[in-house]
């Protein structure tokens, strides 16, 4: 099996880091920076399903269908992911959100892949969650903070 755990450390405070990574109008921001989806249907609410659009590709309709599993507001939330509606290969994200003295650590997990297809699929998400949380999340915390203290 095959899992892959991005962490970034934000320098805001752990409630705005947690609105910027659950509300649909946020989401819709960073999600996109990394070739990532918009959400749709989403709220942080267990037994939620919301589907994630994004771009076809080849071998990929471009809609990943998901169900909210847990929410701990504001330091954890978990959610299946499969890329294909009918598809059995069903994966978990995790998100922990941490207060340390320089902000919130945020932790974006994704485990339960399978076989070599899970194998190479893990390392491509990797590759874009990064992507996502180093340049999608910084710019809209930043928007988000402007908005209410303006």
């Amino acid at each position: 099996m095959s899992d892959y755990s991005t962490t970034r450390v934000y320098p805001y405070a752990i409630q705005e880091v947690w609105t910027v990574l659950t509300d649909p109008e946020y989401v819709a921001q960073w999600t996109t920076t990394g070739r990532g989806g918009r959400p749709e249907g989403f709220a942080p609410i267990p037994g939620t399903e919301f589907a994630l659009v994004g771009k076809p590709t080849i071998g990929w309709a471009g809609i990943v269908y998901c169900e909210v599993i847990s929410v701990d507001a504001p330091r954890s939330l978990s959610y299946t992911w499969r890329g294909d509606k009918d598809s059995d290969d069903l994966t978990r994200v995790t998100y922990r959100l941490e207060e340390v003295p320089d902000g919130t650590r945020f932790t974006w997990q994704h485990t339960g892949f399978t076989g070599v297809g899970g194998f190479a699929m893990s390392r491509l998400l990797s590759s874009v969650r990064a992507k996502m949380l180093s340049e999608g999340v910084p710019p809209v915390l930043a928007a988000y903070r402007a908005r209410r203290t303006a």
